[in-house]
């Protein structure tokens, strides 16, 4: 079966993504920033597609001229995480690792030579080993590239993603800062009565960039394990 691609959300298709005006979309923040600052050696953005939320982190290394990305897709409707490595070699994609968590769990794993033919490729389900089709490589080359695009847009923009724990108005980072998000009421709200019907503790994910801040994600989870480090995430 053809994969659905972008709208799975591993990417949104950008003109749905700069559509996206009703809470606030990051594009529209990347678009108005003038903005612009050096690239960090690990660099955290994020956006809103149309069926969930994707963070992303980026690591380049210009000497070998290499570029690893790594997104966390959180589904609006379902419990699946899906996480998703890239390598990039010369703007090129040459790896992909994708793992799906339960109930739909799915490990996908892609290689590609110099020309952009692939050189290994696997679907793992529960239950079965299968290959996928033209339709679904091309696919996972054009959400690879499109990402790698969008990441450059935002970065550029100076649109940085924040996430940690909750506590009393304070998000506690992955680092340990301790931030109070400029938050707008709605966004507050939404913590509010997240934590009010919760015994355990809340992680936030945010967006910040100079044209404002918006609220991604809350969730009873422990955002910190899906966030990777300088170390953690290789280009190689």
């Amino acid at each position: 079966m053809l994969r659905k691609g972008l709208n799975r959300g591993a990417i949104s298709p950008l003109l749905l993504f700069l559509k996206r005006t009703a809470i606030g979309s990051v594009a529209a923040l990347v678009v108005s920033c003038s903005s612009h600052s050096p690239p960090s050696a690990l660099y955290a953005g994020g956006y809103l597609s149309d069926r969930g939320v994707v963070r992303v982190w980026r690591k380049d290394d210009p000497a070998q001229q290499q570029t690893a990305l790594m997104t966390v897709f959180s589904p609006f409707n379902g419990h699946s995480t899906q996480i998703t490595r890239y390598h990039f070699q010369q703007n090129a994609v040459r790896e992909i690792i994708q793992s799906k968590s339960a109930p739909d769990k799915e490990d996908v794993r892609l290689r590609f030579d110099a020309k952009g033919a692939v050189s290994y490729m696997q679907r793992q389900l529960p239950d079965r080993r299968e290959p996928l089709s033209d339709d679904d490589v091309a696919l996972y080359q054009f959400d690879a590239g499109r990402l790698l695009e969008m990441s450059d847009v935002m970065r550029t923009g100076n649109v940085q993603l924040k996430q940690g724990q909750w506590q009393d108005g304070v998000a506690v980072t992955c680092d340990g800062q301790r931030i109070r998000p400029s938050l707008d009421r709605r966004a507050s709200q939404r913590i509010a009565q997240r934590q009010q019907r919760s015994s355990v503790p809340l992680s936030i994910a945010w967006l910040e960039s100079p044209e404002g801040t918006q609220l991604l994600l809350v969730a009873n989870e422990d955002f910190c394990r899906w966030e990777p480090t300088v170390d953690s995430l290789q280009s190689d």
